[in-house]
């Protein structure tokens, strides 16, 4: 399913602010610890840090 997307800006210290909307939509809770890098070509990738450390765990990749 194709998601509308969420404009956001990053503020002079660096911070982003996800709205609401997609952390629900990706069953993420406030606080929780995301693993983020870089996709290349302008692209961030945010992972839940528990999933992101499974893989590297269980795959040898984020």
């Amino acid at each position: 399913m194709i998601r509308e997307p969420a404009e956001v800006s990053v503020e002079s210290d660096g911070r982003v602010e996800l709205p609401f909307g997609l952390l629900a939509e990706t069953g993420l809770n406030v606080r929780e610890g995301l693993v983020a890098f870089s996709d290349g070509d302008g692209r961030i990738v945010l992972r839940r840090a528990a999933d992101a450390i499974d893989d590297l765990l269980r795959h040898g990749t984020l």
